[in-house]
């Protein structure tokens, strides 16, 4: 992920946590919140301990970072998000990761309809 999409700062957490809204599954929990700073969105990752070891919360970390960098055109613009992964994600597989992750930004209405013909769409596929 570029530097500029990134999440980092105590304070944008802070704020997100108490302003924002959320949605969970039971792999990723995401925090979200306008903000007209972020072009075209900033992204943060949680791994907390309850993870494992600092090898495993960093894995983590670099998976989730890896599916959204490859999401990035479909994710709401303007947004600051936090994805916080939850301990049965550690078990899941790459794939099955990315359809979780996008689970819970479409549950949250953070995904755009890209790169899918219209007709498409309302097919359901």
């Amino acid at each position: 992920m570029h530097r500029k999409l990134r999440l980092r700062n105590r304070g944008d957490f802070s704020r997100i946590y108490r302003g924002g809204k959320s949605f969970a599954n039971g792999q990723f929990v995401v925090y979200w919140s306008k903000q007209p700073d972020a072009d075209p969105f900033r992204l943060g990752v949680s791994a907390s301990k309850k993870i494992g070891n600092a090898v495993m919360r960093n894995r983590m970390r670099r998976m989730v970072k890896e599916i959204v960098r490859h999401q990035a055109d479909r994710i709401a613009p303007k947004t600051d998000l936090i994805l916080i992964v939850r301990k049965p994600a550690t078990a899941m597989k790459m794939k099955e990761m990315e359809k979780s992750v996008l689970h819970v930004l479409k549950k949250a209405g953070l995904l755009k309809s890209v790169g899918m013909p219209p007709d498409k769409r309302n097919q359901g596929l």
